[in-house]
């Protein structure tokens, strides 16, 4: 994983780099990441769901998951958002039979990772919620072929990386 900096469609729009972005190896050219990553301390969750929304829309839909990942200091705690988009079925005036499809955000996963001590060993932080799934399809943009699957990132794994995270911002 990486960071790009993504311009937006239109000329004169917004641009947007991510804390960190990946997708389908080899690289697409001048393509949009499938996954970024948003992390804030000093921004509230609504910013980075701003950021989120950002992502989705300037990206022409190309963004199939972004990760929030707020920290809290002051709790030790780390909300983790997985937002990708569903389609959404709205009548159109005039249709009687048929429904116009859009995406929208949707928020397809929430996990919290507190700890109460001032410990940095991994066992000492809970995860509410369970495992972090990143889909293969969503991620490389093809079905799993034998032997692949979605990405879990395991309740270890998350314990680690809030020890990990914790650490830094001590140093």
């Amino acid at each position: 994983m990486g960071n790009v900096t993504c311009p937006a469609r239109r000329s004169g729009g917004d641009q947007g780099e991510g804390d960190s972005t990946g997708g389908p190896k080899p690289e697409r050219a001048n393509d949009w990441p499938t996954i970024v990553i948003e992390a804030g301390v000093s921004e509230t969750l609504d910013q980075l769901r701003e950021d989120m929304r950002w992502w989705f829309a300037a990206s022409g839909h190309r963004v199939k998951i972004v990760l929030l990942v707020k920290l809290i200091p002051s709790e030790r705690t780390i909300t983790l958002e997985k937002w990708t988009e569903a389609p959404v079925h709205e009548p159109r005036a005039g249709a009687i039979t048929r429904a116009a499809a859009q995406l929208r955000p949707n928020l397809a996963q929430v996990l919290k990772i507190t700890n109460s001590t001032t410990s940095y060993d991994p066992a000492t932080f809970v995860v509410h919620r369970g495992a972090l799934r990143l889909e293969f399809d969503l991620l490389f943009l093809r079905q799993p072929g034998f032997g692949e699957s979605d990405i879990i990132l395991d309740i270890d794994t998350l314990q680690v990386y809030a020890a990990d995270v914790w650490s830094a911002q001590q140093a």
